[in-house]
């Protein structure tokens, strides 16, 4: 009997136990800025408290610690905390600063997030950074739309191809060179100058020189570019690449013809 109702009891404790440590709240999210090289700041953030919704939006409050690790002072920096669910889909963001902080010093404070969903992870991104941090930041990109007319066009920056027009690019202040060709049309040239303080959401559009050989647009919607040799009542010649190739009369839906130099009696 000593020995059943020692198990029993042995069984008791476990299952305190057990239910003790279902009970605790997860570990919090450290993470030290920057991710490599010598570590500025630590930030430790807690569970995120639902405080309201609307809809599909959830308003969350979040307990965060920041340590300064460096070995100065950090006068101001601003930092971007972005929520992501389980499958690692961006859902929210948050919005951390912290100034004056001393080295070695610890400050406790709240942000609120708002997010379209469950948080599960966050990941830090600094906006604005003191000058002695001013490395740390990542290098800044302008987004902007590049077309060209005709579309289509084959699009290089600075070289290197980037796509067919009308394309989205990301370019780095400073001057670059973005180059157009497309079969049947003079290819070019457009100087792009962008200064540290322009803003994404521009626009560049470039018109291509005027066809550099004749046109035939076919019924079937398809056009050949190329030198048009001669046009009978039947059938249509067109030198393309060096090889005459033959059309009927009735494939032809339109001919343009550019103009050529004639050579002087």
């Amino acid at each position: 009997m000593a020995r059943y109702r020692l198990s029993v009891r042995s069984l008791f404790l476990l299952i305190v136990f057990v239910g003790a440590s279902s009970g605790k709240e997860p570990p919090a999210q450290v993470i030290v800025w920057p991710a490599s090289g010598q570590p500025v700041v630590r930030f430790s953030f807690g569970k995120f408290r639902e405080s309201g919704s609307s809809g599909k939006q959830h308003s969350y409050s979040i307990d965060v610690t920041a340590e300064n690790l460096w070995g100065k002072k950090i006068s101001k920096a601003d930092f971007s905390l972005y929520l992501f669910d389980k499958d690692k889909v961006r859902i929210g963001e948050g919005w951390i600063s912290i100034s004056d902080v001393a080295p070695a010093q610890i400050l406790k404070f709240q942000i609120f997030a708002q997010a379209s969903g469950t948080p599960v992870s966050t990941v830090l991104a600094p906006r604005s950074l003191p000058s002695e941090l001013q490395s740390y930041l990542p290098p800044k990109t302008v987004s902007m739309t590049v077309n060209s007319v005709p579309q289509g066009a084959t699009l290089k920056i600075d070289g290197t191809e980037a796509g067919v027009t009308p394309k989205i690019i990301q370019v780095a202040p400073g001057k670059h060179m973005l180059e157009f060709s497309k079969d049947g049309f003079n290819a070019g040239h457009f100087p792009l100058e962008i200064t540290p303080d322009d803003a994404s959401g521009g626009s560049v559009s470039y018109e291509l020189g005027a066809s550099a050989h004749d046109t035939v647009e076919l019924r079937d919607g398809s056009v050949v570019s190329g030198d048009v040799e001669s046009v009978s009542a039947t059938e249509v010649w067109v030198r393309i690449g060096g090889n005459v190739q033959r059309f009927s009369r009735n494939q032809v839906k339109r001919i343009g013809l550019v103009p050529r130099e004639t050579l002087s009696q």
